[in-house]
């Protein structure tokens, strides 16, 4: 009902408009000549049939000679004399000349401009509208009573039918709203993303309740406002009106449209460019695939280079794609549409300089093939298995299952070891040092040694382990075992087996593990070796005292 009555009040505004005379309109100046805020000059018509007026004299003529002489022209003008289509515009330093066939129609001044509120351009403009506009107008009838009164009844015929029509519009939408209370648990089950239920269904259902209620409320504003025209368009007096809320509507539909139309070329170029750097990417990702298998062979080229190589591809034909699409799109000459562009630029330049320092690094590292998924490695004091390689970083998973993520740049600046790449044929030697003093014969410590590696679960037994005396110091000799294995994840087991294995082997022959501090007062002392290893008749030594 209240927009019944809303569509009635602007009626009957419409019916106050048509109770003014037709003289009473032509003698006021047009809407657009009233300035806010200052004195409307007195404007007078050029004829008595036009909406043209002028306001002030120019050089020797006044108001009246000069709108005299410019309706002697126009009638010039609309009886044919003069081509309409020849109009133009002759600008000047003091006056613009409208003129028609090389006839002066009228001149305009800033006097004028000032007295329709616009710039003189815009004054000249909107007067040259006008005699066009005066020279198409047909004459129009004399206002009829009795085709009045019939018009006044079609207009009323077309309110009741219009409130006729809003009942049962709000009838059907009251039975939409209930058809969608009613689809609870069957249609409108609720929307989940995975296990999170974004939408419950009460939330489904009350959003489109709303949409459908933002829908009904769009579909009555459409159709009052394209009511109010049909019913303005009945009446002589505000038919201008009427076009002028046509035009409101129309007028952007029409100039969307000219700028979508306009922009076709543009649209298709985009979608060429769009087709040809897909299917050339597809292109390269064949190729990517095939290297990356073992398929396709390249001299020079490995493998493990084809993903990042594509990669760097990828980022350089999307990057050209963008440059070649971003003149075509719309508003990207705007100075808004610049900005922006910029202002994204000086963050990317600004917060992105370590990101794109990583990014560099993980390319060399890539390229230096140090690494790859899998492998054992040692990077810095960090030891464990490459886990993850990327353009910024790389985890490592230790023995102690702990995930370290290190920076590419910082990666590029420490050494790698990589114990997988070293397992050759022969597979990777683990060594591990012991100190013995003097007194115990060397060739009984390397055999000890290399039975302490043999007994060792996952060496290898050929080749045979060996061992190096890497010094000869003051108090003792330094002993280094080596002993290969293809068990590289298990270097951790290897090792404590070993170490277990040097212990149980030396105590079987009898030989001391001691250091060489505790060696220089042996005499008196418990022999270090466990006691199931020493005879059983074994004491410890006296100390010997000689007297001389």
């Amino acid at each position: 009902m209240k927009y019944l009555l809303s569509s009635l009040l602007l009626l009957f505004l419409g019916f106050q408009a048509a109770g003014q005379t037709p003289q009473d309109s032509l003698s006021q100046p047009l809407p657009i000549t009233q300035l806010p805020g200052t004195a409307q000059p007195t404007g007078l018509p050029v004829t008595a049939d036009s909406s043209i007026y002028l306001y002030h004299g120019i050089g020797p003529y006044s108001l009246k000679r000069r709108a005299a002489r410019v309706s002697e022209k126009l009638a010039s003008l609309k009886a044919g004399d003069l081509d309409v289509e020849q109009l133009e515009v002759i600008p000047g330093d003091i006056a613009d000349d409208i003129v028609c066939s090389g006839v002066l129609i009228m001149s305009l001044n800033d006097a004028d401009a000032k007295a329709v509120g616009l710039s003189r351009k815009g004054a000249v403009d909107y007067y040259t509208d006008l005699i066009i506009g005066f020279t198409e107008a047909e004459d129009k009838e004399p206002v009829n009573a009795q085709s009045l009164l019939i018009n006044v009844g079609i207009a009323l015929v077309i309110v009741i039918l219009f409130a006729i029509g809003l009942r049962y519009f709000n009838r059907l939408f009251r039975l939409i709203y209930a058809k969608i209370h009613a689809q609870k648990g069957k249609v409108f089950k609720g929307f989940s993303v995975k296990k999170y239920e974004l939408l419950t269904e009460e939330k489904q259902v009350l959003f489109v309740t709303y949409a459908v209620k933002a829908v009904r409320v769009v579909l009555l504003i459409l159709i009052i406002y394209l009511l109010l025209p049909v019913l303005f368009s009945l009446f002589p007096w505000t038919q201008d009106i009427a076009t002028t809320l046509f035009g409101y509507v129309l007028d952007p539909v029409k100039s969307m449209g000219s700028k979508a139309i306009a922009y076709i070329p543009n649209l298709l170029t985009i979608i060429v460019i769009w087709f040809v750097t897909k299917y050339v990417l597809k292109l390269l990702e064949f190729f990517k695939d095939e290297v990356a298998k073992g398929h396709l062979e390249l001299p020079g080229f490995y493998p493990e280079w084809a993903k990042p190589t594509f990669n760097i591809v990828k980022i350089m034909i999307i990057a050209l794609a963008f440059i070649g699409i971003w003149p075509l799109l719309p508003m990207s000459d705007s100075d808004i549409f610049k900005g922006v562009s910029t202002f994204i630029g000086l963050l990317v330049a600004l917060g992105g300089a370590g990101a794109i320092s990583n990014v560099i690094a993980g390319l060399v590292i890539t390229y230096m093939r140090s690494f790859k998924i899998g492998d054992r490695v040692k990077i810095g004091d960090v030891m464990g298995d490459v886990k993850e390689k990327s353009l910024l970083n790389t985890r490592i998973k230790t023995i102690k299952n702990e995930i370290i993520t290190i920076p590419n740049s910082q990666m590029l600046n420490s050494h790698t070891i990589n114990y997988t790449t070293a397992n050759d044929e022969q597979g990777l030697i683990l060594h591990t040092t012991i100190t013995l003093g003097y007194d115990v014969p060397w060739r009984t410590v390397h055999k000890v040694l290399i039975e302490a590696a043999l007994a060792t679960e996952f060496v290898k037994k050929l080749p045979k382990p060996y061992v190096l005396q890497t010094s000869l110091d003051d108090f003792y000799v330094s002993y280094q075992l080596n002993a290969r294995t293809r068990e590289i994840h298990k270097m951790a087991l290897i090792y404590s087996e070993m170490h277990k294995n040097i212990q149980d082997k030396c105590n079987e022959a009898g030989i001391e593990i001691l250091s060489p501090h505790y060696g220089a007062q042996r005499d008196g002392n418990h022999s270090t070796i466990p006691q199931e290893h020493l005879p059983e008749d074994y004491q410890a030594p006296w100390f010997r005292i000689k007297n001389t």
